[in-house]
Protein backbone atom coordinates (compact mmCIF):
# COMPACT_ATOMS: atom_id res chain seq x y z
CA UNK A 1 0.00 0.00 0.00
CA UNK A 2 1.20 3.74 -1.13
CA UNK A 3 0.22 6.65 1.24
CA UNK A 4 -0.47 10.13 0.11
CA UNK A 5 -0.69 13.56 2.32
CA UNK A 6 -3.95 14.46 3.33
CA UNK A 7 -4.24 18.13 2.39
CA UNK A 8 -2.59 19.84 5.32
CA UNK A 9 -4.27 17.80 8.47
CA UNK A 10 -0.25 16.43 8.43
CA UNK A 11 -2.09 12.66 8.11
CA UNK A 12 -0.52 10.03 5.35
CA UNK A 13 -3.29 8.01 4.12
CA UNK A 14 -3.39 5.11 2.13
CA UNK A 15 -4.42 5.86 -1.02
CA UNK A 16 -6.96 3.06 -1.74
CA UNK A 17 -8.82 3.96 1.28
CA UNK A 18 -12.20 2.10 2.86
CA UNK A 19 -15.83 3.93 1.63
CA UNK A 20 -18.37 2.25 4.29
CA UNK A 21 -21.38 2.69 2.85
CA UNK A 22 -21.95 -0.48 1.99
CA UNK A 23 -21.46 -1.82 4.90
CA UNK A 24 -24.46 0.49 6.40
CA UNK A 25 -27.15 -0.43 4.42
CA UNK A 26 -28.42 0.97 0.73
CA UNK A 27 -26.82 -2.13 -1.42
CA UNK A 28 -28.99 -4.98 -0.66
CA UNK A 29 -28.56 -7.40 2.06
CA UNK A 30 -25.48 -6.60 4.49
CA UNK A 31 -24.05 -9.12 6.93
CA UNK A 32 -22.08 -7.52 10.10
CA UNK A 33 -19.98 -10.55 10.45
CA UNK A 34 -19.09 -10.00 6.49
CA UNK A 35 -18.47 -6.52 6.97
CA UNK A 36 -15.96 -6.65 10.32
CA UNK A 37 -14.00 -9.21 7.57
CA UNK A 38 -14.32 -6.85 5.25
CA UNK A 39 -12.68 -4.00 7.62
CA UNK A 40 -10.18 -6.22 9.07
CA UNK A 41 -8.88 -7.21 5.43
CA UNK A 42 -8.59 -3.32 4.56
CA UNK A 43 -6.27 -2.98 7.84
CA UNK A 44 -4.66 -5.97 6.84
CA UNK A 45 -3.48 -4.60 3.33
CA UNK A 46 -2.51 -1.57 4.66
CA UNK A 47 -5.50 1.06 4.47
CA UNK A 48 -5.40 3.55 7.54
CA UNK A 49 -8.49 5.64 6.72
CA UNK A 50 -12.21 4.53 6.24
CA UNK A 51 -14.58 6.79 4.77
CA UNK A 52 -18.24 6.61 6.36
CA UNK A 53 -21.35 8.82 7.56
CA UNK A 54 -24.06 9.27 10.26
CA UNK A 55 -26.86 8.43 7.60
CA UNK A 56 -25.19 5.33 6.56
CA UNK A 57 -27.79 2.81 8.34
CA UNK A 58 -28.51 5.03 11.11
CA UNK A 59 -25.19 4.62 13.07
CA UNK A 60 -24.80 1.09 11.79
CA UNK A 61 -21.69 2.23 9.75
CA UNK A 62 -19.74 4.11 12.16
CA UNK A 63 -20.79 1.48 14.97
CA UNK A 64 -18.55 -1.09 13.17
CA UNK A 65 -16.13 1.12 12.60
CA UNK A 66 -15.81 1.78 16.23
CA UNK A 67 -15.93 -2.16 16.95
CA UNK A 68 -12.89 -2.25 14.39
CA UNK A 69 -11.12 0.49 16.13
CA UNK A 70 -11.62 -0.97 19.36
CA UNK A 71 -10.16 -4.63 17.81
CA UNK A 72 -7.22 -3.26 16.40
CA UNK A 73 -4.21 -1.27 17.49
CA UNK A 74 -3.56 0.24 14.64
CA UNK A 75 -3.82 4.30 13.85
CA UNK A 76 -7.14 4.33 11.58
CA UNK A 77 -8.64 7.71 10.81
CA UNK A 78 -11.76 7.85 10.10
CA UNK A 79 -13.22 10.70 7.82
CA UNK A 80 -17.55 10.89 8.65
CA UNK A 81 -20.53 13.20 7.12
CA UNK A 82 -23.16 15.26 8.57
CA UNK A 83 -26.33 16.78 7.55
CA UNK A 84 -28.27 14.54 5.20
CA UNK A 85 -30.19 13.40 8.35
CA UNK A 86 -32.15 16.39 8.40
CA UNK A 87 -35.51 16.18 6.96
CA UNK A 88 -36.75 18.31 5.12
CA UNK A 89 -32.87 18.60 3.63
CA UNK A 90 -32.87 22.60 3.42
CA UNK A 91 -29.79 24.84 3.89
CA UNK A 92 -31.41 26.09 7.16
CA UNK A 93 -30.44 22.60 8.58
CA UNK A 94 -26.90 23.43 8.44
CA UNK A 95 -26.91 25.50 11.65
CA UNK A 96 -24.80 25.42 14.49
CA UNK A 97 -27.66 23.61 16.76
CA UNK A 98 -28.22 20.75 14.71
CA UNK A 99 -23.79 20.14 13.78
CA UNK A 100 -23.69 20.19 16.81
CA UNK A 101 -25.97 17.32 18.07
CA UNK A 102 -24.68 15.22 14.36
CA UNK A 103 -21.28 15.40 15.83
CA UNK A 104 -21.91 14.48 19.17
CA UNK A 105 -23.64 11.61 17.84
CA UNK A 106 -20.94 10.37 15.81
CA UNK A 107 -18.65 10.83 18.62
CA UNK A 108 -21.03 8.52 20.75
CA UNK A 109 -21.02 5.64 17.33
CA UNK A 110 -17.54 5.96 16.57
CA UNK A 111 -17.11 6.09 20.24
CA UNK A 112 -14.26 8.66 20.15
CA UNK A 113 -13.50 11.57 22.11
CA UNK A 114 -12.73 13.75 18.91
CA UNK A 115 -13.80 13.15 15.52
CA UNK A 116 -10.85 13.10 12.86
CA UNK A 117 -12.51 14.99 9.96
CA UNK A 118 -16.29 15.83 9.62
CA UNK A 119 -17.10 16.27 5.85
CA UNK A 120 -20.82 18.14 5.31
CA UNK A 121 -22.79 15.56 3.64
CA UNK A 122 -23.71 17.07 -0.27
CA UNK A 123 -25.73 19.91 1.38
CA UNK A 124 -28.22 21.84 -0.96
CA UNK A 125 -25.39 24.81 -2.91
CA UNK A 126 -26.81 27.84 -0.52
CA UNK A 127 -24.56 25.99 2.42
CA UNK A 128 -21.94 26.99 0.42
CA UNK A 129 -22.35 30.49 0.25
CA UNK A 130 -23.78 30.92 4.20
CA UNK A 131 -20.10 31.72 5.95
CA UNK A 132 -21.70 31.15 9.44
CA UNK A 133 -22.27 27.63 8.42
CA UNK A 134 -18.39 26.83 8.58
CA UNK A 135 -18.00 29.32 11.30
CA UNK A 136 -20.21 26.27 13.23
CA UNK A 137 -17.44 24.07 11.95
CA UNK A 138 -14.47 26.46 13.32
CA UNK A 139 -16.49 26.50 16.40
CA UNK A 140 -16.36 22.86 16.61
CA UNK A 141 -12.78 22.62 16.16
CA UNK A 142 -12.48 25.38 19.04
CA UNK A 143 -14.55 23.18 21.85
CA UNK A 144 -12.15 20.06 20.84
CA UNK A 145 -15.56 17.87 19.22
CA UNK A 146 -13.79 17.79 15.53
CA UNK A 147 -9.83 17.86 14.25
CA UNK A 148 -10.62 19.04 10.80
CA UNK A 149 -13.58 18.98 8.69
CA UNK A 150 -14.04 19.52 4.86
CA UNK A 151 -16.87 18.67 2.24
CA UNK A 152 -18.78 16.18 -0.32
CA UNK A 153 -19.83 17.73 -2.96
CA UNK A 154 -22.27 16.91 -5.94
CA UNK A 155 -20.53 19.54 -8.61
CA UNK A 156 -17.33 21.00 -9.00
CA UNK A 157 -19.17 24.33 -8.70
CA UNK A 158 -19.82 23.41 -5.31
CA UNK A 159 -15.88 21.97 -4.26
CA UNK A 160 -14.56 25.36 -5.86
CA UNK A 161 -16.82 27.44 -3.78
CA UNK A 162 -16.23 25.58 -0.79
CA UNK A 163 -12.47 25.66 -0.56
CA UNK A 164 -12.25 29.36 -0.52
CA UNK A 165 -13.49 28.65 3.14
CA UNK A 166 -9.32 28.58 4.53
CA UNK A 167 -10.31 25.61 6.73
CA UNK A 168 -11.63 23.18 4.57
CA UNK A 169 -9.69 20.70 4.41
CA UNK A 170 -10.81 17.84 1.92
CA UNK A 171 -12.87 17.94 -0.93
CA UNK A 172 -15.07 14.79 -1.67
CA UNK A 173 -16.32 14.28 -5.33
CA UNK A 174 -17.42 11.92 -7.87
CA UNK A 175 -14.36 10.96 -9.85
CA UNK A 176 -13.57 7.83 -11.84
CA UNK A 177 -13.25 6.55 -15.75
CA UNK A 178 -17.25 7.70 -15.81
CA UNK A 179 -16.09 11.43 -14.36
CA UNK A 180 -13.16 13.16 -15.41
CA UNK A 181 -14.55 17.07 -15.28
CA UNK A 182 -12.91 17.17 -11.52
CA UNK A 183 -9.32 16.80 -12.90
CA UNK A 184 -9.58 20.25 -14.49
CA UNK A 185 -9.69 23.24 -12.26
CA UNK A 186 -11.39 21.64 -9.39
CA UNK A 187 -7.75 19.45 -9.54
CA UNK A 188 -5.61 22.54 -10.21
CA UNK A 189 -7.11 24.67 -7.22
CA UNK A 190 -6.46 22.22 -4.66
CA UNK A 191 -3.22 21.65 -5.05
CA UNK A 192 -2.75 25.44 -5.40
CA UNK A 193 -4.89 25.42 -1.70
CA UNK A 194 -3.57 22.60 -0.31
CA UNK A 195 -6.79 20.65 -0.30
CA UNK A 196 -6.95 17.13 -0.25
CA UNK A 197 -9.19 15.19 -2.35
CA UNK A 198 -11.33 11.77 -1.86
CA UNK A 199 -12.49 10.41 -4.53
CA UNK A 200 -15.79 8.67 -4.06
CA UNK A 201 -18.12 6.19 -6.42
CA UNK A 202 -14.37 5.25 -7.83
CA UNK A 203 -16.48 2.14 -9.84
CA UNK A 204 -19.62 3.41 -10.36
CA UNK A 205 -21.94 1.41 -8.19
CA UNK A 206 -20.13 -1.47 -9.32
CA UNK A 207 -20.05 -1.00 -13.20
CA UNK A 208 -16.41 -0.39 -13.14
CA UNK A 209 -15.65 -4.05 -11.85
CA UNK A 210 -16.73 -5.40 -15.38
CA UNK A 211 -19.06 -7.78 -13.34
CA UNK A 212 -22.14 -6.30 -14.23
CA UNK A 213 -24.50 -7.29 -17.38
CA UNK A 214 -27.63 -6.96 -18.91
CA UNK A 215 -29.27 -9.42 -17.00
CA UNK A 216 -27.59 -8.32 -13.26
CA UNK A 217 -30.54 -7.68 -11.22
CA UNK A 218 -30.34 -5.65 -7.74
CA UNK A 219 -32.88 -6.03 -4.71
CA UNK A 220 -35.44 -3.65 -3.64
CA UNK A 221 -33.01 -2.11 -1.05
CA UNK A 222 -29.99 -1.96 -3.19
CA UNK A 223 -29.66 2.25 -4.51
CA UNK A 224 -29.16 0.63 -7.52
CA UNK A 225 -32.59 -0.41 -8.04
CA UNK A 226 -34.66 2.52 -6.50
CA UNK A 227 -32.40 5.12 -7.59
CA UNK A 228 -31.55 4.91 -11.03
CA UNK A 229 -33.38 8.06 -12.12
CA UNK A 230 -32.54 9.78 -8.68
CA UNK A 231 -35.60 8.74 -6.92
CA UNK A 232 -34.42 9.45 -3.32
CA UNK A 233 -30.75 11.15 -4.25
CA UNK A 234 -28.71 12.70 -6.85
CA UNK A 235 -28.64 10.36 -9.59
CA UNK A 236 -24.80 10.75 -9.87
CA UNK A 237 -24.79 8.84 -6.86
CA UNK A 238 -25.68 5.58 -8.90
CA UNK A 239 -23.56 3.97 -11.82
CA UNK A 240 -21.94 7.89 -11.84
CA UNK A 241 -25.42 9.02 -13.40
CA UNK A 242 -24.76 7.00 -16.41
CA UNK A 243 -27.71 5.14 -18.15
CA UNK A 244 -27.07 1.42 -17.21
CA UNK A 245 -27.12 0.17 -20.90
CA UNK A 246 -24.79 3.13 -22.30
CA UNK A 247 -22.23 2.27 -19.04
CA UNK A 248 -22.22 -1.53 -19.89
CA UNK A 249 -20.63 -0.32 -23.77
CA UNK A 250 -18.69 1.69 -22.26
CA UNK A 251 -17.00 -1.30 -20.26
CA UNK A 252 -16.91 -3.44 -22.84
CA UNK A 253 -14.70 -0.56 -24.90
CA UNK A 254 -12.71 0.03 -21.69
CA UNK A 255 -11.60 -3.77 -21.76
CA UNK A 256 -9.18 -3.47 -24.46
CA UNK A 257 -7.43 -1.15 -22.49
CA UNK A 258 -6.61 -3.57 -19.47
CA UNK A 259 -3.11 -4.73 -19.20
CA UNK A 260 -2.61 -8.74 -18.62
CA UNK A 261 -2.51 -9.82 -15.15
CA UNK A 262 -4.79 -7.05 -13.73
CA UNK A 263 -8.70 -7.08 -13.45
CA UNK A 264 -11.44 -4.32 -14.25
CA UNK A 265 -11.33 -3.14 -10.77
CA UNK A 266 -7.94 -2.78 -9.94
CA UNK A 267 -7.46 -0.65 -13.66
CA UNK A 268 -10.38 1.66 -12.80
CA UNK A 269 -8.81 2.46 -9.33
CA UNK A 270 -5.37 3.16 -10.81
CA UNK A 271 -6.69 5.15 -13.41
CA UNK A 272 -7.92 7.25 -10.64
CA UNK A 273 -4.47 7.30 -8.68
CA UNK A 274 -2.70 8.70 -11.79
CA UNK A 275 -3.60 12.14 -10.91
CA UNK A 276 -1.68 13.72 -8.25
CA UNK A 277 -4.18 15.82 -7.23
CA UNK A 278 -6.16 12.61 -5.58
CA UNK A 279 -5.62 11.48 -2.21
CA UNK A 280 -7.48 8.52 -2.20
CA UNK A 281 -10.01 6.35 -3.68
CA UNK A 282 -12.56 5.15 -1.17
CA UNK A 283 -13.76 2.11 -2.88
CA UNK A 284 -16.85 -0.05 -1.10
CA UNK A 285 -16.35 -3.62 -0.04
CA UNK A 286 -19.46 -5.74 1.99
CA UNK A 287 -16.51 -9.04 1.32
CA UNK A 288 -12.76 -9.52 2.43
CA UNK A 289 -12.18 -10.95 -1.17
CA UNK A 290 -13.55 -7.47 -2.82
CA UNK A 291 -11.57 -5.30 -0.31
CA UNK A 292 -7.90 -7.31 -1.40
CA UNK A 293 -8.72 -7.05 -4.71
CA UNK A 294 -9.26 -3.43 -4.59
CA UNK A 295 -6.06 -2.73 -2.33
CA UNK A 296 -3.90 -3.96 -4.67
CA UNK A 297 -4.36 -1.55 -7.48
CA UNK A 298 -2.12 0.39 -5.30
CA UNK A 299 0.71 -1.91 -5.74
CA UNK A 300 0.28 -1.73 -9.57
CA UNK A 301 2.46 0.30 -12.15
CA UNK A 302 1.55 2.92 -13.40
CA UNK A 303 -0.97 2.91 -16.20
CA UNK A 304 0.64 3.52 -20.33
CA UNK A 305 -0.09 6.44 -22.04
CA UNK A 306 -2.51 4.30 -24.24
CA UNK A 307 -4.03 3.39 -21.67
CA UNK A 308 -4.97 6.71 -20.42
CA UNK A 309 -5.77 8.29 -23.99
CA UNK A 310 -7.83 4.53 -24.16
CA UNK A 311 -10.15 5.78 -20.82
CA UNK A 312 -10.04 9.51 -22.55
CA UNK A 313 -11.52 8.31 -25.73
CA UNK A 314 -14.35 6.10 -24.34
CA UNK A 315 -15.19 9.37 -21.86
CA UNK A 316 -15.11 12.00 -25.11
CA UNK A 317 -16.92 9.40 -27.19
CA UNK A 318 -19.46 7.79 -25.43
CA UNK A 319 -19.84 9.81 -22.18
CA UNK A 320 -18.73 13.11 -21.86
CA UNK A 321 -22.02 15.12 -23.51
CA UNK A 322 -24.26 13.47 -21.06
CA UNK A 323 -22.35 13.72 -17.44
CA UNK A 324 -19.75 16.82 -18.18
CA UNK A 325 -21.52 19.57 -17.94
CA UNK A 326 -24.13 18.43 -15.15
CA UNK A 327 -21.68 17.82 -12.38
Amino acid sequence: MRYRELGRTGWCVSEVSFGAWAIGGSWGEVDDGQSMEALHAAVDAGVNFIDTADVYGMGRSEKLVARLKRERKDEIRVATKAGRRLSPHTADGYNRENLTTFVEDSLRNLEMETLDLVQLHCPPVEVYYRPEVFGALDGLIASGKIRHYGVSVQKVEEALKAIEYPNVQTVQIIFNCFRHRPAGLLFEEARRRGVGILARVPLASGMLTGKLSAASGFPADDHRSFNRSGEKFDVGETFSGVDYDAALEAVEELRAAVPGGVTMTQFALRWILMFDAVTCAIPGGKRAAQVRENCAASGLPPLSDEAMAAVRRVYDGRLREAVHQRW
